[in-house]
């Protein structure tokens, strides 16, 4: 129930997005997801594509560093406290949120969320216990 994500480390100038996006449309990789951040002289831009395998070796072909994460994509509740519920679950048992993202699609009543866990296995095993829909890769990289 993970979903591959690849970061793919950049310099923060203009055209550097540009230059990550043209490689993988030449390749005719589909993004799904995405998160940016950055310092001043450099960001770390996450994403899950349709094809991570081909994405990171594209990318590193076209010269740039890239890295493999499991992450996780929650369904969570589309109202006032919904991520708060699956956030109130993970504090009781002592899962850390490294970072999160939204992700652009819906699914049913539920928005879909991109979670790094640590530990990664024992935050999955504790979401399904309590009823929380957790996405195979499969699923999420054909949204």
């Amino acid at each position: 129930m993970k979903v591959e994500q690849i970061s793919i480390f950049m310099e923060n100038r203009p055209g550097a997005l540009e230059q990550v996006t043209g490689v993988l449309s030449k390749a005719n990789i589909n993004i799904r997801a995405l998160s940016l951040a950055d310092t001043s002289d450099f960001g770390i831009l996450r994403l899950i594509v349709n094809d991570a395998a081909t994405a990171k070796k594209v990318l590193q072909e076209g010269g740039f560093t890239v890295k493999r994460t499991d992450v996780v994509a929650v369904e969570v509740p589309d109202r006032p406290g919904g991520l708060h519920s699956i956030l109130t679950v993970l504090a009781r048992h002592a899962i850390n949120v490294e970072y999160m993202y939204a992700f652009i699609e819906r699914s049913g009543e539920n928005a879909i969320i991109i979670f790094r866990f640590t530990p990664t296995d024992e935050a999955i095993d504790i979401l399904v216990k309590n009823g929380f829909s957790v996405l195979p890769g499969e699923k999420v990289y054909s949204l």
